[in-house]
């Protein structure tokens, strides 16, 4: 199993930043590599058990299920149903929370998967998550 982990401080406030995170349909707002997303069945974007189904700027197709949702923790948890990424039993974590220090927000985000040892330079590629962690990438 692969476990990555990422963590940064960003210049704004932890509830803007879980504003956008919280928002499981939202990644075209703020990611550079989504060109757009849907949820699937009309759902809300913050009900538990929703699928965002979203597309790549590169052409990729990836569907995520929204396992775990907190306003109280600023945390969610999603799992990959389908990917390019050629990964299996996909779990992420994304946390915020106040840094303190004049409005900024510490964030970090985890996830574990397997992946054939073949498939590891490909899937580092597609590490998509990882740049949410770019200050001021969430303003």
């Amino acid at each position: 199993m692969v476990k990555v982990y990422a963590s940064s401080v960003i210049d704004a406030p932890a509830d803007r930043l879980w504003a956008a995170i919280r928002d499981f349909n939202g990644l075209p707002k703020w990611h550079p590599l989504i060109r757009d997303s849907r949820i699937e069945g009309n759902l809300p974007a913050d009900r538990v058990g929703c699928i965002r189904n979203f597309n790549m700027k590169d052409g990729g197709n990836i569907r995520e299920q929204l396992v775990t949702l907190s306003d109280y923790d600023y945390s969610c948890t999603y799992t990959i149903l389908e990917s390019p990424m050629g990964v299996s039993n996909y779990v992420a974590h994304t946390e915020a929370d106040a840094d303190h220090d004049g409005g900024r927000s510490f964030v970090e985000w985890s996830a574990e998967f397997d992946c054939p040892p073949a498939r590891g330079n490909r899937t580092r590629r597609y590490d998509r998550d990882r740049r949410l962690f770019r200050a001021g990438s969430m303003r």
